[in-house]
């Protein structure tokens, strides 16, 4: 049998012409990345190693995002820990404060990956970079310290699952509702361990951003990896932001997959996942009358500039509904100059609500945002789970920009038609 996508990558990387579905194998890294939250943990055992440094110093990435600007003397000190490891080690991608963005938008944005890469990262949404057609996963923060020892890891070759997405999708429906449905329909263990593998004529269909969303949300679905096939828009993307080359892989014909989902992207509608869990799901007709407290538009999942500008487009001309709060977070300062540019921070403000620098903020519970007992949020994050942004009984709604927007102007879970648009 021939190969998937994701293990020819792997393949490649250690210097094999061939890998099986459960071999272990040892990989090249291309890129090591860590925040404020997992990197200190990192440093810390490197220095258990006694490791006299970094592999090397341009394939290591640490991006404080999660509690910054500091929220607390605590994170002051976490922060302060990496930014003295990054002095020390000259290394050459630190991004903080005035440079820094949510690190799975930063990092794209940046250029730092590219088609046919290894990166890990001491995050479990490291898998985003799957939208550029790289092998990108999610490792502990050992691993991280002993990857940015050594410049490898040991990777045990994931099986996979194929979802061919055919059609296109109707207005309002986004990347973040075709992932929310693909967990909905296979739960939340469905793709343990495995690649997710999207092929179809439908990606044509499917931003870079709907793409990044996608892959961001594999891991919710268990899965070792989310990645798509390098064309035309992933190459103009890399084009535009990257100076390194790329190398595109495709799977062989005859490639094994555990189980294939077709998903028609014209029949999907509007999602939500209800609490406390991102399988949860139910389109927007099926959701009833749920008032909510709060809704926040960003994170790593959906900050970036088309999910403000869907937004915006929502918020145009109207208000926020009275005693609800809305809170926007751009996922880079890049993202947040060009909002700005285009005017969206005016009609965000305008409409009543508040827009906040880069940071993971609220999605996990940290800071700008935080639920209190018995209230309710609409969230473009990626995970509604007990607590996951405050109070153990709060409660968490995942959805699309467009259907946050929507409910922030009504106050309770809605959807752009609900508005006439």
């Amino acid at each position: 049998m021939g190969m998937t996508m994701t293990q020819k990558i792997l393949a490649a990387h250690a210097g094999l012409d061939k890998v099986d579905a459960g071999q272990l194998i040892m990989a090249d890294l291309d890129l090591v990345l860590g925040n404020d939250v997992t990197a200190p943990v990192a440093i810390h055992e490197m220095e258990k190693m006694n490791s006299k440094g970094v592999f090397d110093k341009d394939k290591i990435a640490l991006v404080p995002d999660h509690f910054t600007p500091n929220k607390d003397i605590k994170s002051a000190e976490h922060c302060k820990c990496v930014r003295e490891f990054a002095a020390e080690h000259n290394i050459t991608n630190y991004f903080e404060i005035g440079e820094m963005g949510i690190e799975h938008a930063l990092l794209p944005e940046k250029g730092l990956v590219v088609a046919g890469d290894v990166v890990i990262g001491a995050d479990s949404h490291t898998c985003t970079y799957g939208a550029l057609g790289a092998f990108s996963t999610g490792v502990g923060s050992t691993d991280m310290a002993a990857g940015m020892a050594t410049g490898k890891a040991w990777f045990k070759v994931p099986s996979a699952l194929k979802f061919e997405l055919v059609g296109k999708p109707s207005s309002w429906v986004s990347g973040k509702d075709v992932i929310l449905h693909i967990i909905g329909l296979i739960g939340v263990d469905g793709a343990l361990y495995k690649s997710m593998e999207f092929v179809g004529d439908g990606i044509a269909n499917l931003s870079m951003d709907d793409r990044f969303t996608m892959a961001n949300m594999a891991i919710e679905a268990g899965a070792k990896n989310g990645i798509f096939p390098v064309d035309d828009k992933t190459e103009q993307y890399m084009k535009e932001h990257a100076t390194r080359e790329y190398e595109i892989y495709e799977a062989d014909e005859d490639a094994e997959y555990e189980k294939t989902y077709v998903i028609d992207l014209s029949t999907l509608k509007s999602t939500v996942a209800f609490p406390h869990l991102p399988e949860n799901t139910r389109t927007i007709d099926e959701v009833g009358d749920i008032k909510i407290d709060q809704v926040v538009i960003g994170s790593c999942t959906n900050g970036r500039i088309d999910d403000l500008r869907v937004a915006a487009k929502v918020l145009e001309g109207r208000k926020v509904a009275k005693g609800l709060r809305l809170i926007i977070f751009p996922a880079t300062q890049a993202i947040y100059l060009k909002a700005m540019e285009e005017g969206l921070l005016s009609t965000f403000i305008k409409a009543g609500g508040v827009v906040s620098t880069p940071t993971c903020g609220p999605c996990l519970g940290g800071h700008m945002g935080i639920l209190a007992s018995g209230e309710k949020a609409v969230a473009t994050t990626n995970r509604n789970f007990v607590g996951r942004m405050g109070h153990v009984e709060s409660e968490i709604y995942l959805a699309s920009p467009a259907i946050a927007a929507a409910s922030a102007v009504t106050g309770k879970i809605s959807s752009p038609a609900d508005l006439g648009l």
